[in-house]
């Protein structure tokens, strides 16, 4: 099954309800992404840009696309961006279809 990354940030509102009432976000999602057949493998916080990441495998993108619109739908957070995770073979089977894709670079102005 394919994997996803994806980082999301939480708004101030939940941060403050978390603080008033610490709770331990991997059993909700992994209950989101088991609903469409997957499985969450990690969830971490973070400092930066990104308040938190998880890691997780779907059955394809259009479950990934479901369980990330539901959840960033809910208003818990300002921002959500997932990313489809490629494996190592994936990466050199693309490599080598590319071989035969004929790519050409545009051509430079002399002007």
């Amino acid at each position: 099954m394919p994997m996803y990354l994806t980082r999301f940030s939480y708004t101030p509102e939940t941060w403050a309800m978390m603080i008033a009432q610490p709770e331990d976000r991997r059993k909700a999602a992994s209950a989101y992404i088991e609903s469409v057949g997957g499985k969450l493998h990690g969830f971490w916080y973070a400092f930066g840009e990104y308040d938190g990441i998880n890691v997780f495998e779907a059955p394809d993108n259009v479950s990934m696309a479901a369980v990330a619109l539901a959840i960033g739908g809910g208003g818990a957070l300002s921002s959500i961006e997932t990313t489809v995770l490629l494996t190592v073979e994936e990466t050199i089977d693309a490599l080598g279809r590319a071989q035969g894709v004929g790519y050409r670079a545009p051509a430079t102005s002399s002007a």
